[in-house]
């Protein structure tokens, strides 16, 4: 693999840096873990080539989540925040064209789910879900507020840090990886049984943004670097596929 003349060589994935995929203490992943041997099975044509997203169905807000889902001359309440970063390949070179999708719960800690149990307030304003097209160097950026940490019933007293959750698609549906984004700083990142299925620091802190201020907005909204690599030993952990792309 070369690239400006330079060699820059096959980077193996680490596939020991992923969690396993049983973990008692994240209690769904009992259910959810695989009982017998996986089974590899070839892609066919149709899940490689089609279907496909349309790129002008990207409407002007739709990266916009203090404003997509507001009234005309209102705005979701909450701190807000810029999230950027790029889309990577395992080389560092950025991926143009991908569809990424993004959804979190409100400044209080409340998704906008039929089937939400918590009792936080609804945000009229706030829809918590949008989308972007990568740049031709695989950056993004799109505005938001700050999710809130939530209760989840998976213990007696167990706590969501605050989280932005990811979804990349690639040029067809059948390429779709999901991840969630953290914030630097929140004491619950360490105590959440979600993020204790990971390995290492490094994972945890790969999937932990950190404050820019030299991206934020004065008198208007902080900003978080976020990078997502999707291949190579040094790939985002995905929750739905350890392989990557």
């Amino acid at each position: 693999m070369t690239e400006n003349g330079q060699n820059r060589g096959y980077i193996a994935r680490d596939r020991d840096r992923q969690p396993d995929a049983y973990t008692p203490g994240y209690k769904t992943s009992v259910k959810r873990s695989p009982q017998a041997a996986l089974l590899s099975f070839p892609t066919t044509l149709s899940e490689e080539t089609s279907p496909v997203f349309g790129h002008g169905l990207i409407g002007k807000l739709d990266n916009d989540l203090i404003h997509n889902y507001a009234k005309p001359g209102e705005s979701a309440i909450g701190p807000r925040i810029i999230v950027y970063g790029r889309l990577l390949d395992e080389t560092g070179r950025g991926v143009p064209g991908a569809l990424l999708e993004f959804w979190q719960a409100n400044a209080g800690g409340r998704y906008r789910h039929k089937k939400e149990g918590y009792i936080a307030p609804l945000d009229p304003n706030f829809g918590g879900c949008g989308r972007l097209i990568t740049g031709e160097d695989g950056s993004y950026e799109f505005r938001t507020i700050q999710p809130g940490p939530y209760p989840w019933p998976n213990g007696p007293n167990e706590w969501r840090p605050a989280h932005i959750h990811f979804s990349v698609f690639g040029h067809g549906f059948a390429q779709r990886l999901i991840t969630q984004m953290y914030f630097e700083g929140d004491p619950l990142i360490p105590l959440c049984p979600i993020v204790g299925v990971l390995k290492s620091q490094q994972a945890i802190d790969d999937l932990t943004a950190p404050l820019d201020m030299n991206r934020t907005l004065p008198m208007d909204a902080r900003a978080y670097k976020f990078d997502i690599v999707l291949r190579g030993r040094r790939q985002t952990y995905f929750e739905n596929r350890r392989e990557g792309l």
